[in-house]
């Protein structure tokens, strides 16, 4: 069985053509913004503005309490409070609504004035007081990756972009590749490492040509391009690919940490400039949608203002939208949920009947799991509510990345089932902590 072929991987169609060429678009910036208070799933925020006060571009609205996440104001105007919006979570979530001025006022979250000469220590927090996270979708805060790190050689730069539709990496790579770069460096003294590795799909000609002429200007990056399969931007399978080794719970364990393409564009950017993300290239694509087209998006903005400003749905009420990519993102009940800073996809699919039969037995969906699960066994345990066969199946290793789903030939939604598991069995564990 072949590393790149066998058990846990498989080429998928992309439908990238769809948007690999398109110009870029710019979405209006609409009168009101909601910024989410959520990071992931928690949601313990300290709002730190209230009904009335005037904020800019950078102020800080909202922190963490459990762990340091701070959220900024996308625009400029006047807080009018907190409300339930829907949210990509698929779930009501409190949102700091903001009426925009339109006036575009700035202040910087950080001003650092000699940026090629910090410390190690300057740029990690830098990292933390940016907010930069995972833009390929984890929302994961980046500077928990670097503190305290210890005996990581490699960061390895994640330009995979293995889901279907999914081009937003690839443009920005293509558009701020210097500060692509810049990022992987500032990465790579974060950690103190030897080397920081750009790695991307094969069959970006274009992209590879632009990035190893780059390459040529640094020293310790290089890039490197790896197999078209699915979940190649795994960070687990990814690390294997690059660099052979592998590891038991966290990257670092295998020496290496691996952030976004975005994330290091993002970082770059805000070391320059001060200014935290306050915007998103984002891929709106799918057979649902007229013209699928890479818009940028300022943070905030419901995806009902972005899918009208590049022209609707092929027909309404035939489609449903996912939060992502079709393999792991999330179908939302309506158009309402905003997009944060994490979030580089909106895919919208035409409504088809999926005839399901009964399970074949066959084994792919375990053969296909890169996680080396029985997913199919899982799925039982859940449907017989056997917590402790959960438990003993490991549910908790799930990555949730669609994969037996996919290759059902029953049709069955095995991921949901799996998810649904180990949500059970995540509750149960934190009950036991408590």
């Amino acid at each position: 069985m072949g590393l790149f072929t066998g058990k846990g991987r498989a080429h998928l169609a992309g439908h990238k053509d769809l948007t690999m060429h398109g110009e870029i678009a710019q979405c209006p910036v609409g009168d009101t913004i909601a910024i989410p208070l959520v990071d992931g799933t928690a949601t313990d925020f300290e709002v730190l503005v209230k009904e009335g006060d005037h904020v800019k571009i950078g102020s800080l609205l909202a922190v963490r309490k459990s762990m340091y996440v701070p959220l900024y104001a996308s625009v400029s105007g006047v807080v009018k409070g907190v409300e339930k919006r829907m949210h990509a979570t698929k779930r009501q979530q409190n949102h700091i609504i903001i009426a925009n001025d339109h006036l575009d006022e700035k202040i910087k979250v950080i001003d650092i004035k000699d940026p090629d000469h910090m410390t190690q220590e300057n740029i990690v927090d830098a990292i933390k007081q940016l907010g930069i996270v995972g833009m390929g979708g984890s929302g994961f805060p980046t500077y928990k990756k670097y503190e305290g790190v210890k005996d990581v050689d490699t960061i390895i730069i994640n330009g995979v972009e293995c889901e279907p539709y999914i081009t937003s990496d690839y443009h920005e790579m293509m558009l701020q590749t210097k500060a692509l770069f810049d990022g992987a460096e500032f990465f790579r003294k974060a950690a103190s490492a030897k080397c920081a590795i750009i790695a991307i799909k094969v069959g970006k000609p274009e992209l590879y040509a632009r990035l190893q002429a780059m390459a040529k200007s640094y020293e310790h990056i290089s890039v490197t391009q790896v197999p078209d399969v699915y979940p190649m931007g795994w960070e687990r399978l990814l690390i294997e690919t690059v660099t052979k080794r592998t590891y038991d719970r966290l990257p670092s364990e295998a020496h290496v940490i691996v952030d976004n393409a975005a994330s290091a564009i993002s970082l770059s950017n805000g070391i320059r400039s001060g200014m935290p993300v306050i915007e998103r290239l984002v891929t709106v694509s799918g057979n649902g949608i007229k013209y699928p087209t890479n818009i940028r998006v300022r943070v905030g903005t419901p995806v009902h203002e972005i899918i009208e400003a590049i022209g609707g749905y092929i027909a309404d009420g035939e489609g449903y939208v996912l939060a992502g990519g079709p393999m792991m993102g999330r179908s939302i009940t309506n158009d309402q949920f905003v997009i944060s800073e994490y979030m580089n996809a909106i895919t919208v699919l035409k409504k088809q009947e999926e005839h399901t039969f009964a399970c074949l037995k066959c084994g792919e969906c375990t053969l296909h799991c890169p996680m080396h699960l029985q997913p199919v066994r899982i799925m039982q345990a859940e449907k017989a509510n056997d917590s402790d066969l959960l438990g003993k199946l490991d549910v908790m290793r799930c990555v949730e990345c669609g994969m037996c789903s996919y290759i059902c030939p029953s049709k069955i939604e095995v991921t949901d089932f799996v998810a649904k598991g180990k949500r059970r069995y995540g509750l149960i564990l934190r009950r036991k902590k408590a």
